[in-house]
């Protein structure tokens, strides 16, 4: 069995009422509010915008129609596309965060999937395009097609993977878990995929800091399951997710 550490243990919000007992050696430190979905929404939208134009910006660096001066057309193309890169990713982490705040039912599962992804979709609209008009393009110098083709597909790909929702959940998921637990105290690590309702569970020993606070705060926080050892633990069956 694992040594167990010393554990730091983290407020979610200052509206924490939870009172748990440290050593004078563990610091306690305050999570981030969970914040506003419609806010988070909003900024996700912003940010898809700004990157549609930084792709119009290298499509007009492509096509001559836009140059900077002080720096090669190739390197205007590749520090567009890396800023559409950016603002890609940037708005689709605020819209997960924001659905993990304000979950979609999931009755109809294409809509489901669709509005929790919604980041992947606006990255396939701001690299997609591009790709197309610059392989269709019959005058273009063959290396800067070519450099400018393979910028935008590993752009492409990587904003993929980072904006695809690997873990969504679903108002159904959220409301039972509260149902369940209510406003007991729950517990989540850094890196960790779920939430316990013990601190002492097996799975937290390698763990030297842990954030307390609702499942409310938790789900928002991106851990949508509880621990199956604490599930079993309480007896709880359908909130529970292999470690």
């Amino acid at each position: 069995m694992a040594e167990k550490k010393k554990k730091t243990y983290v407020a979610a919000s200052p509206e924490t009422e939870e009172k748990i007992e440290r050593s004078q050696s563990q610091k306690v430190k305050e999570a981030k509010p969970v914040g506003n979905a419609d806010g988070l929404r909003l900024g996700a939208v912003l940010l898809w915008v700004l990157a549609l134009a930084f792709e119009i910006c290298a499509l007009f660096v492509f096509l001559g129609k836009l140059d900077l001066k002080f720096i090669s057309q190739i390197a205007q193309l590749i520090l567009f596309l890396v800023l559409d890169l950016a603002a890609v990713v940037g708005g689709a982490q605020l819209w997960k965060k924001a659905n993990h705040i304000d979950p979609e039912s999931e009755e109809k599962p294409l809509k489901f999937w669709l509005w929790n992804n919604m980041g992947l979709i606006a990255c396939a609209i701001c690299f997609f395009p591009f790709i197309i008009l610059v392989l269709s393009s019959k005058d273009a110098d063959k290396k800067t097609k070519t450099i400018a083709t393979v910028a935008a597909v590993i752009c492409l790909a990587i904003g993929g993977l980072a904006s695809y929702d690997w873990n969504p959940v679903s108002i159904e998921q959220k409301e039972a878990a509260m149902d369940v637990l209510g406003s007991e105290t729950v517990y989540w690590t850094t890196f960790g995929k779920v939430y316990h309702t013990h601190d002492d569970c097996s799975h937290l020993n390698r763990s030297e800091t842990l954030t307390y606070g609702t499942v409310e705060q938790a789900i928002a926080a991106n851990r949508v399951r509880l621990c199956k050892t604490c599930a079993s633990k309480d007896n709880i069956s359908g909130l529970a997710l292999e470690d």
